[in-house]
């Protein structure tokens, strides 16, 4: 059996409540709301995998829309003992996922200005999310494989949070097509 992880309910509205195969998990926004309910979860269920579905933000024009699997995610919104900007005093600097097309900072709050686009792209990020990091972090410590793709809704830039909430029905429709492409369900 595998999870179907997202933080909102609007980012699976494209997909049945149903899916075979799959336990659902809706974890709530932020980085101790998914490391509490997937700590919960898997506590209690083993699984043979986690896919984790959602959107995110993209940090620079490059970055074409559509899904993209996460190689590696981050903090962005941490500061060691040193003063240097995404690195945590006790947790991992990077969890690697594995064979993504891409990089993630997450952190607790909405990105959607110039000067936090710019601190997130230094550190090695090109998407930016609020759950990522924490997914993987949880899925290691249990030693269960994950997977996570997100839908680029937004530019992180100013109005992100109305592009973003015009965007999320559409990145679950993507997420739904790339789950029937690779899961076959």
């Amino acid at each position: 059996m595998k999870l179907l992880v997202a933080a909102l309910e609007s980012e699976l509205i494209a997909f049945p409540e149903d899916l075979p195969g799959f336990d659902r998990l809706v974890t709530g926004p932020g980085k101790l709301k998914a490391t509490y309910a997937l700590t919960r979860a898997l506590d209690t269920t083993t699984y043979d995998e986690i896919l984790v579905v959602g959107t995110a933000g993209a940090l620079d024009e490059t970055i074409e829309s559509g899904v993209h699997e996460v190689n590696w995610a981050f903090q962005h919104d941490v500061i060691n003992e040193e003063g240097i900007h995404g690195e945590h005093v006790s947790m991992p600097q990077r969890m690697h996922l594995g064979d993504g097309d891409i990089s993630i900072g997450t952190g607790d709050s909405f990105i959607d200005d110039a000067d936090a686009v710019q601190l997130i792209r230094s550190l090695g990020g090109r998407l930016v999310d609020m759950e990522s990091y924490a997914y993987a972090w949880v899925a290691d410590q249990f030693g269960v494989p994950i997977r996570i793709w997100k839908a680029v809704s937004d530019r992180a830039q100013d109005d992100a949070n109305t592009t973003w909430t015009e965007a999320v029905t559409a990145c679950s429709h993507q997420l739904r097509d790339r789950l029937r492409d690779q899961y076959s369900v």
